[in-house]
């Protein structure tokens, strides 16, 4: 990721964007991408070690945190962070700014998850392979990717280049970083992918 995509989610912060926050009808639009259908898919359980990568300000997060045995988030963006710090507590919780790729994680975990994250990774093998290497064995990853083929993210005062995700490409990687069981769905607006690590 660079520094384009830092400036935009810290100036969303500045703009007074928190989708943790959103007013229910712009909660369940985001439920096209995420919502019961990919919570669904985490199978969480007490037991379970979880990662987030893109965390934002913690909208999924304090949905899955009180459910896990530990969970991480971690999130490029400074502000964002500072954010989902308000809105995310407890003894089980660690959130980390840095960027996923290049982050040294000092454990593994059972499942590892992630929304509409991966269209700012141009190098999304390389994520993959990182996303199968910070796995325990059997565990799983899910990932929601957006429909959207689009490669700019037009905000009106400004547009962020982006990396569509393919949901044949992304499955290809998948094998390929030695993930099997792998599950498409999908909603309005997304393609959800479950695989499991061997």
């Amino acid at each position: 990721m660079n520094k384009d995509v830092i400036i935009h989610y810290d100036l969303l912060i500045d703009e007074g964007q928190d989708p943790a926050n959103d007013p229910p009808p712009l909660k369940a639009y985001m439920d096209k991408w995420d919502g019961e259908p990919f919570l669904k898919l985490l199978e969480l359980d007490s037991g379970k070690r979880v990662l987030e990568i893109g965390c934002g300000t913690g909208r999924l997060a304090i949905k899955v945190a009180p459910l896990v045995h530990s969970f991480c988030g971690i999130d490029i963006s400074p502000k964002t962070i500072e954010t989902a710090k308000l809105h995310i507590e407890g003894s089980n919780v660690k959130l980390i700014c840095d960027d996923f790729l290049v982050h040294s994680f000092d454990e593994q975990f059972d499942l590892i998850y992630s929304s509409l994250t991966f269209m700012h990774i141009k190098n999304k093998l390389e994520a993959i392979e990182k996303i199968h290497n910070c796995l325990t064995k059997n565990g799983i990853c899910v990932l929601s990717i957006d429909k959207s083929q689009n490669d700019v993210l037009d905000y009106g005062t400004r547009k962020l280049k982006i990396y569509p995700d393919d949901p044949e490409e992304i499955t290809d990687m998948l094998k390929k970083c030695g993930f099997y069981e792998i599950e498409k769905h999908q909603t309005e607006h997304a393609y959800l992918i479950k695989a499991k690590k061997k």
